[in-house]
C-alpha cells in the first residue's frame, strides 16, 4: 500500500499529515592493598648503639607500624562519591545519547547511543545487556539512536538516517513505523504524550504529533525555522543571517514548551503550544551559546561554550539571564539535569561534574570525578532516586543518591 505524503519545503509552510503505515511485528530472540604487617626483631647486645645504628634500628620498627595504616587510593572511576560508574557491554567509541524507564516498572529501561546500540536493564539500570530489534538492523546503515520516551507501556525510538520505532507492550516487542523521505531535517527529540500519541521534533525546527499510534501525523509548527527567520531577519536577531537551518539542541519541558539553541550558538529560539511558529531571541550573553534548559522551576538555565552558566531571573521565557560563578576548569560545561527544584547536577567536558543544593544560586565540583577520561554530555534524573550522567566512550554513571 502507498504512503501519501506531502512535505512543505524549507521556505514554505509545513503541510499537515505524514501518512504512515505499521509493518508486521519482530519479537526479539579496588580493592585496598594491605601491607604485611612486619615482625620486630630485639636484639640484646651489651654495647652502645652508635648513632647510625640506632636511626636504622628506629626505622625499622616505625615503618611497619605505620603500614597497615597507608591505604591506597580508591580508583576515582569506581566510587564517585554519590555517583558510580556501571560497565556497559559496548565499544569503547560510543557515545551514548538517552536513557528512559517503562513507567509501570521502574527497574525495566532502554540506554541509546551511536553505532546501532540499544541496551536494556532489568534491574534499575546496575546492569546492562544489548538489545536485537531485527526491524532497526539494516546492513546499509549505521544508526544513531537521539531519543526514547515512554508512557505507560507505549514507548518511542527516534534515531538518524531517519527511523521510528513503537512498543505497546513495554519493550518486549518493537515495531518499525515508516517516515516519508521527505521530512524535513534529522529526528532528535520524542515525547510519548499519551495513549498512542506522542510528539516528534527535528533538527530543522518541525514539530508533529500524533495521535493513532504513528500512522499519520500533523503539523504543530505552520512554517520552517528558516523562513521564519527571513520575516524576522530586519527585526534585530544577531546571527540569524547566518544560520545554516538547524538545531545545536533541543529542550522541553514538561509543560510542553521548547527552547532551542542555533547551530552556531548564535541566538535560541523558543516555542509553545499553540503557537505557529518558532519565536527567535538574541542572546543576552557575549560569548555563544552550547545548551538551553528548563529548571525545575520553569525557568531556563543556559551555557555558553568555555564553562560559563546562567540562570533565567524569574519563570518562563524569558531573555533575561544572570550569570552564575562555577568551577568549570576551563572545560565546557554540556548539560544540567534538575533532581528536585533545590538540588540539580551539571557535567561536561572532561570528567566536569558540579552540584547545586539551592536551585543554582552556588555550585561545587565533584572533583572525584575528574579523573574520569570523557566528555559527560547528558545528565538525566528519570525521578528523584533514579539519575543517569551519559558520556562518551560508553561511560554511564549511576546515582546512589
Amino acid at each position: 500500500m502507498a504512503s501519501s505524503t506531502t512535505m512543505a519545503s524549507s521556505t514554505s509552510a509545513f503541510t499537515t499529515k505524514i501518512l504512515c503505515f505499521k509493518r508486521p511485528q519482530f519479537h526479539h530472540q579496588p580493592r585496598l592493598a594491605h601491607s604485611p604487617r612486619a615482625s620486630l626483631h630485639h636484639r640484646h647486645h651489651h654495647h652502645f648503639f652508635s648513632r647510625r645504628h640506632f636511626l636504622s634500628q628506629t626505622a625499622t620498627i616505625s615503618l611497619p607500624l605505620l603500614a597497615p595504616l597507608i591505604q591506597q587510593p580508591v580508583n576515582a572511576e569506581e566510587t564517585l562519591s554519590e555517583w558510580e560508574r556501571v560497565s556497559l557491554p559496548i565499544d569503547p567509541g560510543v557515545v551514548l545519547l538517552d536513557i528512559a524507564f517503562v513507567p509501570n516498572d521502574m527497574n525495566h529501561g532502554f540506554l541509546l547511543g551511536t553505532r546501532q546500540t540499544i541496551l536494556e536493564t532489568k534491574d534499575g539500570g546496575n546492569t546492562w545487556f544489548s538489545r536485537s530489534i531485527p526491524s532497526a538492523e539494516d546492513e546499509d546503515f549505521n544508526y544513531r539512536f537521539n531519543s526514547i520516551s515512554f508512557k505507560g507501556k507505549e514507548g518511542w525510538i527516534v534515531g538518524k538516517p531517519a527511523i521510528l520505532l513503537y512498543t505497546s507492550d513495554a519493550g518486549e516487542t518493537w515495531q518499525r513505523i515508516p517516515l516519508s523521505a521527505q521530512l524535513p531535517g534529522d529526528m532528535v527529540y520524542i515525547k510519548a504524550t499519551g495513549e498512542k500519541s506522542a510528539e516528534m521534533v527535528t533538527d530543522q525546527g518541525a514539530i508533529y504529533v500524533t495521535s493513532n499510534g504513528g500512522y499519520n501525523w500533523r503539523a504543530a509548527v505552520q512554517e520552517t525555522v528558516s523562513a521564519t527567520l527571513n520575516r524576522t531577519v530586519s527585526s534585530g536577531i544577531s546571527g540569524a543571517s547566518y544560520y545554516t537551518g538547524t538545531f545545536n539542541t533541543v529542550n522541553r519541558s514538561p509543560d510542553g514548551n521548547y527552547v532551542a539553541v542555533s547551530s552556531r550558538g548564535n541566538f535560541y529560539l523558543t516555542w509553545e503550544p499553540g503557537q505557529p511558529f518558532w519565536q527567535p531571541h538574541n542572546r543576552a550573553v557575549a560569548r555563544r551559546i552550547q545548551n538551553m534548559g528548563w529548571r525545575a522551576d520553569g525557568g531556563l538555565w543556559l551555557l555558553v561554550r568555555g564553562g560559563g552558566l546562567y540562570l533565567s531571573k524569574g519563570s518562563g521565557i524569558t531573555e533575561d539571564f544572570e550569570e552564575i560563578p562555577v568551577q568549570s576548569r576551563g572545560f565546557g560545561i554540556l548539560d544540567v539535569g534538575y533532581r528536585s527544584k533545590d538540588e540539580a547536577w551539571a557535567a561536561g567536558g572532561s570528567g566536569i561534574l558540579l552540584r547545586t543544593t539551592n536551585g543554582g544560586k552556588t555550585w561545587t565540583r565533584d572533583k572525584a570525578a575528574d579523573n574520569i577520561a570523557a566528555n559527560l554530555y547528558s545528565v538525566k534524573f528519570i525521578d528523584d532516586k533514579k539519575g543517569f550522567v551519559l558520556g562518551n566512550d560508553g561511560v554511564l554513571l549511576r546515582y546512589l543518591g
